[in-house]
């Protein structure tokens, strides 16, 4: 069963609930960054242009189930306003009487913009009947549900699991269909050598898509906390660098799995750019004689021209995470020269996918074009699953 598109809607007449993904920076009242409200634009103009009032729900950090104003959506009405070319009433809580009163109350080309969800404990519980409550509570503001929220879709909370199952019709918003098809280029039948560039911190979310490439791919290029604790799996002192000790054990578990097979290779860095903390002199070392007291902060010369070679010979490339502590400029080598050659590759003819809150952070802070590369997603944790096999369970919930 196909996931349904806005295209294959109706929307003449008819209130339209729009699950956005507005989680953006505001300081001191104002947001600083506006690149995921504008992501969502077309799906705004879109609504609007075919007839339909819209009401827009989202939600903004991670506040504690309860009001809280420094993460307040209402810094978002003059951007939105400006965006949209049209007034943006706001109500004060996603499910109070306001938001159902001002919800009844809209025609044609309106827009309302509701608080945010997470002031709401129901919209993260555990309890699916308490998200199932708020759910059904905020599809009776609609008579349609849209969801452009892909950096959400791997969540199953109450505006993106709950929703759908008391309103009759639902689809895809541009973006997040946009999100599917692009990422879809990798996991169907992906031109070779398939080449996955993995890093970041937290093993947990990186262990499914390291699975998935070692029986669809050729090479693994791993970096950051990810390598630290894979290194140190391999039986390496990493000194003090960054680990995840809860998946020291399942980084040894990979390896061994990756030995014994004819597929993708793991490739682990074999010097590193160290220091004693971020602010100390820096030194490259090979990773059998890291000091101890000493940190790994960067993937090392030796490691990025193996790195480089093996992305010049790709077809299809897909990267998740900086090779290092990219925000302090002397650590930031190894990922401008990955940079450098998934965009070479990519003017030659490879698909390159990339994506991860960090790497877009990276190439905004150093002025690198994300028009280099074939397809950019805005998503981190979602793009891992959804190219990693699993089902988002936001999406089913589309389909049901």
């Amino acid at each position: 069963m196909q996931l349904p598109t806005l295209n294959q809607a109706n929307l003449e007449g008819k209130k339209v609930l729009l699950r956005a993904g507005f989680d953006v920076p505001i300081e001191d009242g104002k947001v600083h960054d506006t690149t995921r409200i504008d992501a969502v634009v077309p799906t705004m103009k879109y609504i609007l242009d075919h007839g339909a009032s819209l009401i827009l729900i989202a939600h903004q950090g991670r506040p504690k189930g309860e009001p809280n104003p420094e993460f307040s959506q209402k810094p978002l009405v003059p951007v939105l306003q400006t965006l949209l070319g049209v007034k943006v009433p706001f109500a004060d809580k996603c499910d109070g009487e306001d938001a159902i009163a001002m919800s009844a109350t809209l025609k044609a080309g309106e827009v309302l913009l509701l608080e945010n969800l997470r002031f709401e404990r129901a919209e993260k519980s555990e309890d699916e009947s308490e998200r199932d409550a708020l759910g059904k509570t905020l599809a009776s503001l609609a008579d349609v549900y849209v969801n452009d929220a892909f950096t959400n879709c791997h969540r199953d909370h109450a505006s993106m699991t709950s929703v759908p199952k008391f309103i009759g019709e639902k689809y895809m918003g541009l973006n997040v269909q946009q999100e599917v098809e692009g990422l879809s280029k990798i996991t169907k039948t992906p031109v070779q050598p398939v080449t996955l560039i993995i890093s970041g911190l937290k093993m947990e979310t990186k262990i499914p898509v390291i699975h998935q490439f070692l029986d669809q791919g050729d090479d693994i290029l791993v970096g950051g906390g990810v390598a630290n604790t894979m290194l140190l799996a391999s039986g390496k002192d990493v000194g003090t660098s960054k680990v995840d000790e809860e998946f020291v054990a399942k980084g040894e578990e990979i390896l061994a799995e990756s030995s014994s097979i004819e597929n993708a290779k793991i490739h682990l860095p074999v010097d590193g750019v160290c220091a004693v903390d971020p602010s100390g002199e820096i030194s490259e070392v090979d990773v059998d004689a890291i000091p101890d007291g000493v940190a790994m902060f960067d993937i090392g010369p030796r490691t990025i021209a193996h790195y480089v070679q093996i992305i010049a010979a790709s077809k299809t490339i897909l990267w998740n995470g900086p090779m290092g502590m990219f925000e302090v400029g002397k650590f930031a080598a190894g990922t401008k020269a990955i940079a450098d050659a998934i965009r070479d590759a990519t003017a030659r003819g490879a698909t390159s996918i990339i994506g991860g809150g960090d790497t877009l952070d990276f190439h905004e802070r150093y002025g690198y074009s994300l028009d280099a590369y074939t397809f950019v997603s805005t998503a981190g944790g979602a793009m891992l699953d959804f190219i990693s096999g699993k089902k988002l369970p936001a999406l089913e919930a589309l389909m049901g």
